[in-house]
């Protein structure tokens, strides 16, 4: 098929407003050449892209299928315009990164300085996602490289291993849990709770565990970090699950007690996905190589030759 990226965009418009007339007006085309131009597409494709009714218009399947298609390759279009005026000021790479919560809040702040100050002409683009659309955006292409944690659907991807998470309880030091070495999530769901935000990977996880266990979590307050939510923790708020690595950091300074979850679930190994590891650009393969190396004995952080 032989289109432009105007058609493109008037496709899109036209399954936003369901009005052809409405699509041609936003894209500053004429009924006359608004009209035709899709008529063009469907020439082309030799299927009907569009019902045409009364009121406006709708998808056909191979309606849908396109405005799935036009709005990857419009993702891509406006990618490369972005990238491409990055090079134009003398930068060599942008990487994008969809990662879970624990990857945002807890390790990439630490990883990621060192990075950047060793490849200073590389652009990272980071970006919160739950673990199934961080999956989905590796593959359709919005996103370099995902960080994930725990059984997901990794949707065919490579997955690259480099380090276990493990969720444990912390509670105030004077809190009953507190000389326990071990509980069930189920025993805490009566207790009080400090949360993360709505929305984040790991409190859709817990309130999805909740769920199947019938006993909804009492959440006091809801917060953007692991170490604010060990400080709420500290002041008596609630108790809190948090990734051991958060809680460890934290347990001296705010005088908390750590108890070890007894829930399968609670280890949770971390796995980079990408599409094909040996077609990354040398920045994206070094960021890679740079969190990796965090976990395996804190090795410098990874440039681009």
């Amino acid at each position: 098929m032989h289109f432009d990226l105007t058609d493109l965009r008037l496709f899109v418009l036209v399954a936003e407003e369901a009005n052809l007339t409405r699509a041609a007006a936003r894209q500053h085309l004429s009924l006359a050449a608004a009209s035709a131009r899709i008529k063009a597409l469907e020439a082309q494709s030799g299927l009907p892209l569009l019902y045409r009714e009364a009121r406006g218009v709708r998808l056909t399947p191979p309606g849908e299928a396109f405005l799935h298609h036009a709005r990857g390759v419009l993702r891509q279009a406006d990618q490369l315009r972005r990238d491409l005026h990055d090079y134009g000021g003398g930068l060599r790479g942008h990487v994008r990164v969809f990662a879970n919560t624990t990857a945002v809040t807890d390790f990439l702040p630490e990883v990621l300085p060192g990075f950047l100050a060793a490849n200073p002409r590389v652009n990272v683009d980071l970006q919160e996602k739950p673990n199934a659309e961080i999956a989905r955006g590796v593959l359709d292409g919005r996103a370099d490289i995902g960080i994930v944690a725990g059984a997901i659907d990794q949707l065919g991807l490579q997955a690259i291993h480099f380090s276990t998470d493990r969720l444990v309880l912390v509670t105030p030091r004077g809190h009953r849990f507190a000389r326990r070495k071990r509980i069930a999530f189920a025993d805490t769901l009566a207790e009080d709770m400090v949360g993360m935000h709505h929305g984040s990977t790991l409190q859709s996880f817990l309130e999805l565990q909740a769920e199947k266990l019938g006993k909804p979590m009492k959440l006091r307050i809801q917060l953007g970090s692991f170490d604010a939510m060990c400080r709420m923790v500290s002041g008596g708020v609630g108790v809190a699950i948090v990734p051991e690595s958060a809680a460890g950091r934290n347990l001296a300074a705010m005088k908390l007690a750590q108890i070890e979850l007894t829930d399968e679930w609670r280890v949770r190994e971390r796995y980079i996905l990408v599409r094909d590891a040996e077609l990354l650009p040398a920045y994206a393969k070094s960021l890679i190589d740079t969190v990796c190396g965090h976990f395996r004995g804190g090795a410098k952080p990874s440039t681009v030759d």
